[in-house]
């Protein structure tokens, strides 16, 4: 792809210094090690079938996933900087994994990136930034709102990456979306612990309540 997010390879400024006494935190390098590898691999996909026409609905499928990644990470990175609270620092730098395998697709069909040039929190499409504004809101009201918004971007993610599977039959497509929806049943686990932890009660919105209970508690997928 050559280029990896709008400011080249995606390093939170907290980055390498979560440890209590500020030291150097291997776990963390070695975790960006893994999604970069990760991804190397999703390109290899991505490049290993060639590039037939998209359909109208194909291609709005893939804008509105790297907006709705985009969000994820723009909104995880803010609510890591007022709350603290380590799944968002974590997971921002998944979702900026997401980010790019999405864009390696639209780069792959020779489509516009709908998030070029964007800061975080910047959006082009009203209704991406009604959405994103409204969950920041909510977010800042304290750290039980922030994992409710963890859970419902997940949540939201997994039902739209499923919807958009079902209108494609691209094996390149459905590998990054597959992949990308196994990354968003581990973040809804993760956001899950931290709402048990504080006491939070959450109703899904996007999934049924059997079905996000099921993945709730579920054990850790690997991601390959």
């Amino acid at each position: 792809m050559g280029q990896r997010g709008q400011w080249g390879r995606h390093r939170h400024p907290d980055f390498g210094q979560r440890g209590p006494w500020g030291r150097h935190h291997y776990a963390d390098d070695e975790r960006e090690a893994h999604q970069q590898s990760h991804l190397a691999q999703l390109r290899s996909v991505i490049a290993a079938n060639k590039a037939g026409e998209l359909r109208e609905d194909e291609r709005n499928d893939l804008l509105l996933m790297r907006e709705e990644e985009k969000i994820a990470r723009d909104v995880y990175l803010r609510l890591y900087g007022r709350w603290g609270l380590r799944p968002f620092g974590n997971i921002s730098g998944s979702e900026q994994v997401h980010m790019d395998a999405i864009l390696a697709l639209l780069q792959h069909y020779g489509e516009p990136d709908p998030a070029h040039g964007l800061a975080v929190g910047e959006f082009r499409s009203p209704n991406m930034q009604a959405l994103y504004d409204r969950l920041i809101e909510q977010g800042l009201e304290s750290r039980e709102e922030a994992v409710r918004v963890g859970l419902a971007i997940e949540e939201l993610d997994i039902a739209d990456l499923r919807a958009a599977a079902e209108r494609t039959r691209k094996p390149e497509i459905l590998a990054v979306y597959a992949n990308l929806e196994r990354g968003s049943r581990n973040h809804l686990r993760a956001f899950y612990r931290w709402m048990r932890r504080l006491g939070v009660h959450y109703a899904p919105e996007h999934l049924s309540a059997k079905d996000f209970e099921s993945i709730a508690v579920s054990e850790h997928e690997a991601c390959h």
